[in-house]
């Protein structure tokens, strides 16, 4: 069984793209909505949470896991998965990126996503790369923030990077794309028109190519906390798909 591990619903846009490419395969999900945002914990507690997720995906059964948090990657790729099978965010991007070699990129993320440098190690060496960190955005989307503060904290953000040109935004958290459209709306504001490049995609074409996806097409979800804005985009993202959900 694959897992499935973020701090809320941002992996909602993995798991979405992985369904698009392994319709059949048997999911375990965990969301720490009890402890979200991760974006700006420190690195001592970030290893606490990815073993602590692990270890649910675990008993529900995932022997492969998907760590669906950029915050957490770091984590991952430092060994907090323990001995699991595991694919993060930015490797199968950095693999992506290729075809994008040398172009101007600003990545945008959490601040503790942007300390940790992952993405930096990763794509450095093929696109020019700034990075932007957005402290309150992956909370504002988690907890259902109206599209006016979404856009307030987008443009003061980046305000800062106003005047510089880019080709394209990197949407370096799994919450962004629940709100790219306005992402675009206010980079182009800001930039002009940019490429916008969600790394979901590359993630699911890897965990097509390494893991195994046959099954029934089942999705057991399990939060830390309820929310009905978690329950809402899982039922809009996955009409008519055969999930559950349960709070621990």
């Amino acid at each position: 069984m694959l897992g499935l591990f973020d701090s809320g619903s941002g992996g909602l846009t993995v798991l979405a793209a992985i369904r698009r490419r392994a319709p059949d395969a048997d999911i375990a999900y965990f969301g720490d909505i009890e402890n979200a945002p991760y974006g700006e914990r420190s690195a001592d507690e970030l290893v606490l949470l990815t073993k602590g997720g692990m270890n649910i995906l675990r008993k529900m059964g995932a022997d492969e896991i998907v760590s669906a948090c950029n915050s957490v990657s770091l984590s991952v790729l430092e060994g907090a998965a323990g001995d699991a099978r595991v694919i993060e965010m930015t490797r199968p991007l950095a693999h992506a990126m290729r075809t994008h070699a040398g172009k101007r990129m600003l990545l945008i993320a959490t601040p503790a996503t942007i300390a940790a440098g992952i993405y930096r190690s990763a794509l450095g060496v093929s696109v020019q790369l700034d990075e932007l960190p957005i402290p309150e955005l992956a909370g504002a989307i988690e907890f259902g923030a109206a599209e006016e503060k979404i856009s307030s904290i987008l443009s003061r953000a980046f305000s800062i990077k106003k005047g510089n040109v880019y080709d394209g935004v990197i949407l370096g958290c799994t919450h962004y794309p629940l709100v790219r459209d306005v992402i675009e709306r206010v980079a182009a504001d800001v930039f002009g028109p940019l490429l916008i490049i969600d790394p979901a995609d590359a993630v699911a074409e890897e965990v097509e190519r390494q893991f195994d996806t046959k099954g029934s097409g089942a999705t057991q979800f399990r939060i830390s906390k309820d929310s009905e804005i978690f329950r809402t985009r899982v039922a809009e993202l996955f009409r008519g798909s055969r999930y559950t959900i349960d709070v621990v």
